[in-house]
């Protein structure tokens, strides 16, 4: 059942800090079974407000962070495809990729943050988690003082 789960994952990334604690974790994982991750950001539209930043800015941070998953998954098996993902609500947009790119699974590793934070954002693992019929893996960060 693990290598069908773990033969084609989509995995999210948010900042450089999270796709090098994520791959580093899904890399020992995946690489036992020679699967393909699919690294994908999600640049959330603003649903009418002003965005922040500019798309191209967006695109292009999401362009290093796919660099960071790249250099982290160099010296193994596995096959890395990239996506660039847009939507007003990061989970349902996770859950609708996992269906357009035939996903086995959504994994990743929890970010932090209070539960004060998340209830002010919205907690996109508990949407994940209580809206999909993808299944979703959550390793834990690896240590890397280990390595």
């Amino acid at each position: 059942m693990t290598e069908s789960v773990l033969q084609r994952t989509i995995v999210p990334v948010a900042d450089p800090d999270d796709a090098a604690a994520t791959t580093e974790a899904v890399a020992s994982h995946v690489d036992d079974v020679g699967g393909t991750v699919i690294a994908v950001h999600v640049i959330e539209k603003a649903g009418g407000a002003l965005d922040k930043a500019s798309v191209e800015q967006r695109e292009q941070a999401a362009r290093d962070l796919f660099a960071v998953v790249r250099d982290g998954l160099s010296d193994t098996d596995i096959t890395l495809e990239t996506e660039i993902l847009y939507g007003t609500d990061v989970a349902q947009t996770l859950i609708d990729a996992a269906h357009d790119l035939d996903a086995s699974a959504i994994v990743f590793t929890p970010r932090g943050g209070s539960r004060w934070q998340k209830l002010l954002s919205g907690d996109v693992t508990h949407h994940l988690l209580n809206n999909t019929d993808v299944p979703i893996l959550a390793f834990p960060e690896e240590d890397v003082s280990e390595s």
